[in-house]
């Protein structure tokens, strides 16, 4: 249990005692400064601790925000500080220092002057406040959340508490909770459609006690039921899908508000709501395929061919966000325009809607599912998805080619981890000499000539032709990556990858015309994809790229490229589905474990993933 620590002169009538425990705190009070350090050390080093004054007057929900946040190690709001084990020691040496400097006084120093939540600190009189002063001097990074029209406050007299406890009364702190709990950006369907009344689903769940990672799996469950549904190839089956889908949608919803409304945050929660977003819609995506081939249509194609755009536009949108992460310089003509039209209301709707967000491609695909047919709602979803990827695309090329941001190493780093070459291309990149000097635009010119070749050379029908095509892929990805990636346009070389062999097995499966090859396409397709948003979210919570043996077990993308192309060359049309089945669950049985293994057990910080729009 956290344990909470009230220092300075005690004030009849307060409640800051009871709000702590509300809160889950243990609460301990100190006689002085060098009760409260004695306190603190008390207090086992794998446990939230909080220093708190005794005069605080201010929302519950305030103290919610500034102490119960377990994303960062020290948290601070006006007049409590908190750290969790990682910043122990960091707050430790403060309050020693602060012991030190005062005496050891029984008041923990003179009385404190009146603080506001969104102002100024013009004193450090407390020892809650002396101890966040003597932390900044230390250089430790305390987090301060943004309290908005929520008041904390420690007022020097009665008249300013009075003041305060007004202050407090004139702001509803569960409708400012509840606000809070909804993404400040979202797309239109989700803010208008969903999130007026998933709030209050939310605030019902955590009043029963379940957490965001339960709402997480439901939404799943609801989702592949809806799949589930639309296999049966019924009108019923389809109503029932769509309906369904909403649904699951609006569950979506609810697991982050509920993250948000609770202070539920956590790396496994972050990896779930992620990665489960993807495993809903492929799967409905097969659920309608399969649905369709009860009716006699075959469309498994087109479910491919969607996973595949869907999946090369969110690289697009990480690669692009990786390499600027942390650039120097960065700033361009069409990020300044971009800011200008976000100033302006209408613009900033019209902008969400045309990428197509999650909100207004399930609202889509469910209302088309329930009342057209699958090829129809995938026909519409390739277009829409198109277009989406063409606009975002684009500005995120024109942003590159006008700005002069110089990226770090990091970003490099992080754009090769995401290009996921495997063995083969590392070999061929560690030949190349370290004297050989390219031009800047090289990796990405090498990288466009593979995957022209890859494509001409599959395009040709010729199953040797694909295999040759995949072997000079293979040597270029190879040089591509044999320097850092730092040139203005290089973030487009992971999307080249995805695609080239996401559309190599979709080609090759499609021509083998033989039942089984399009779904097991779709399947390995799936697995490896997994694998790579799996990576994305790795280095998103800065917990590095996925170890160096699961990419050479699985092949990395040349590898499987140059496999995939050479077993539709030496079997026929029936052996080579089996092969695509087997390597689809070869693949997905190796990168599963092990990503589960990772972020179950894994050690990084707690984090909520906003996610994108897309």
């Amino acid at each position: 249990m956290p344990t909470a620590i009230l220092t300075g002169q005690p004030v009849p009538g307060s409640s800051i005692e009871t709000d702590l425990r509300s809160l889950g705190f243990d609460v301990l009070t100190a006689a002085g400064t060098a009760d409260a350090e004695t306190l603190l050390a008390a207090v086992p080093g794998d446990e939230r601790v909080a220093l708190v004054d005794s005069r605080f007057v201010g929302h519950p929900h305030a103290l919610r925000l500034g102490l119960t946040d377990p994303r960062f190690p020290l948290a601070a709001i006006p007049g409590a500080v908190t750290a969790q084990p990682a910043g122990r020691q960091a707050l430790t040496r403060a309050m020693a220092r602060e012991n030190s400097a005062s005496g050891g006084t029984a008041g923990g120093g003179a009385p404190a002057r009146a603080r506001s939540s969104v102002g100024n600190i013009d004193s450090l009189d407390s020892l809650a406040e002396r101890v966040v002063g003597a932390l900044d001097a230390d250089g430790a990074d305390v987090h301060r959340p943004e309290l908005g029209s929520l008041v904390a406050e420690v007022p020097a007299d009665p008249q300013a508490r009075n003041e305060a406890r007004q202050a407090v009364a004139a702001v509803d702190d569960e409708a400012v909770r509840l606000k809070s709990a909804v993404k400040s950006r979202d797309g239109f369907f989700t803010t208008y459609c969903v999130s007026p009344y998933s709030r209050y689903i939310a605030r019902w769940c955590a009043r029963r006690g379940l957490t965001p990672n339960q709402v997480t799996t439901a939404s799943l469950i609801t989702a592949l039921i809806a799949a589930g549904c639309a296999a049966t190839g019924t009108r019923g089956g389809f109503v029932a899908a769509g309906l369904l889908l909403i649904f699951s949608f609006v569950l979506d919803c609810t697991d982050g508000q509920l993250a948000r409304y609770s202070l539920q945050y956590s790396t496994l929660g972050a990896w779930l709501d992620a990665t489960f977003d993807r495993a809903k819609e492929y799967a409905y995506y097969a659920g309608l395929a399969l649905g369709a081939a009860r009716g006699g249509d075959d469309v498994w194609a087109l479910a491919l061919g969607a996973m595949i755009l869907q999946t090369c536009r969110h690289v697009v949108d990480f690669s692009f966000n990786e390499a600027n992460h942390d650039a120097t310089a960065n700033t361009s003509p069409t990020a300044a325009l971009s800011d200008k039209l976000d100033s302006v209301g209408w613009t900033v709707w019209v902008r969400r809607m045309i990428v197509l967000p999650i909100g207004e491609r399930w609202a889509m695909i469910a209302v088309l599912t329930a009342a057209t047919t699958p090829r129809i709602t995938f026909y519409a979803l390739l277009i829409g998805c198109a277009l989406a990827a063409t606009y975002t695309t684009a500005g995120r090329v024109l942003r590159s080619v006008t700005r002069r941001a110089k990226r770090t190493d990091r970003a490099a780093r992080a754009l090769a981890d995401l290009a996921d070459n495997g063995p083969l291309a590392a070999f061929v990149g560690s030949l190349r000499s370290p004297n050989t000097r390219f031009h800047p635009s090289s990796p990405l010119l090498l990288a466009v000539f593979g995957v022209v070749v890859l494509a001409a050379n599959v395009a040709s029908g010729s199953p040797w032709a694909a295999a040759v095509g995949a072997v000079i892929y293979a040597l270029t990805s190879g040089l591509a990556l044999s320097q850092p990636l730092k040139g203005a346009l290089d973030w487009l070389i992971p999307p080249l990858f995805r695609a080239a062999e996401y559309l190599t097995v979709l080609v090759l499966a499609a021509r083998a015309d033989v039942n089984g090859a399009l779904p097991a396409a779709f399947g390995l397709v799936a697995a490896v994809a997994y694998h790579h948003y799996d990576t994305v979210y790795r280095i998103r919570g800065d917990a590095g790229a996925p170890p160096a043996w699961l990419v050479r077990a699985v092949g990395g993308q040349e590898g499987r490229t140059l496999l995939v192309t050479v077993l539709a060359a030496l079997l026929t049309a029936s052996q080579f589905t089996v092969a695509l089945t087997a390597l689809a669950v070869a693949v997905a049985l190796v990168v599963l474990a092990e990503s589960i293994r990772f972020w179950v057990s894994s050690g990084a910080p707690a984090v909520h993933d906003e996610g994108e729009p897309a």
